[in-house]
């Protein structure tokens, strides 16, 4: 499987941005999918993640009510929307895919990585 992020840019606080990935290769529909993002002198940290059989969605605590995790199976593709953006989501956002992970929101279960895409919001 092989993954590209876009959608990143600059946005004032309070903006919303919407990324997409695109798969190519092996359909997504058997592999579950997340989101994580590394901001400026941070470790890699899950944002949002959601299973391949029945589309359970989850949400670090700092973006619930904010982000929006969705996959469209037919055009083997994974959405972030994100609304109501802070400074400190400003981040390098990556997707990526699993097959049976342990922790949907673990990024040492993930194996397969897009480029990422950087999101900025300036205060």
């Amino acid at each position: 499987v092989q993954l590209q992020a876009c959608g990143g840019g600059l946005v004032q606080s309070g903006g919303s941005l919407r990324l997409s990935c695109a798969a190519s290769g092996p359909t997504l529909y058997d592999y579950d999918m997340g989101w994580f993002r590394q901001g400026p002198g941070k470790e890699r940290e899950a944002v949002s993640s959601i299973s391949g059989n029945d589309g359970t969605t989850y949400y670090a605590e700092s973006v619930k009510g904010r982000f929006t995790i969705s996959r469209d199976y037919a055009r083997n593709m994974l959405f972030l929307q994100m609304n109501n953006l802070k400074p400190d989501d400003t981040a390098v956002y990556y997707c990526a895919a699993s097959l049976f992970p342990k922790d949907l929101m673990e990024s040492t279960e993930y194996d397969h990585w897009g480029q990422g895409t950087l999101v900025t919001v300036s205060s």
